[in-house]
């Protein structure tokens, strides 16, 4: 072989091998799941639960209205009013119908299981998670009264 075609031959291989990888690298990149395929899914419709008197209790300290978070977000609480202990969570686009459950800290913790979103309200701040994948999807939420 002379060397015009060996070298035709090499630029023939790489010509073919950049455009394979050209056209295996979107795919790579549209496999990675993102943070909104991880989202959970929002409650259609209120399946109201049988709560305890522990629950009840602790609903009477949830802090209800919206709470101002990190990155100029916002979370919504709103208890239902024919659904005593039961509220409404808003964030974003999604709306899940949360309920208390108890805790060995006192924190009040507000909870979707079936959507897997997690509602934590502390003494200074709440932030809210999905438990699904262990994340939490906004954090630094303060609501008028934990300014105080």
């Amino acid at each position: 072989m002379n060397s015009i075609t060996t070298v035709g031959i090499a630029a023939l291989f790489s010509l073919a091998a950049s455009t394979a990888i050209a056209q295996t690298t979107p795919a790579k990149h549209a496999a990675k799941p993102t943070a909104k395929a991880a989202a959970p899914v929002a409650t259609e419709a209120v399946h109201p639960q049988t709560l305890s008197a522990t629950q009840l209790e602790i609903a009477k300290r949830v802090h209800t209205g919206n709470a101002a978070c990190a990155f100029d977000q916002t979370v919504s609480v709103t208890p239902l009013s024919n659904h005593p202990g039961h509220f409404t969570l808003g964030y974003k686009n999604a709306s899940y119908t949360v309920v208390p459950e108890a805790t060995t800290t006192g924190a009040v913790r507000l909870e979707d299981k079936k959507a897997g979103v997690v509602w934590l309200q502390i003494a200074n701040k709440s932030m809210l998670m999905n438990s699904k994948i262990g994340q939490r999807m906004v954090d630094n939420c303060v609501h008028p009264s934990q300014r105080a």
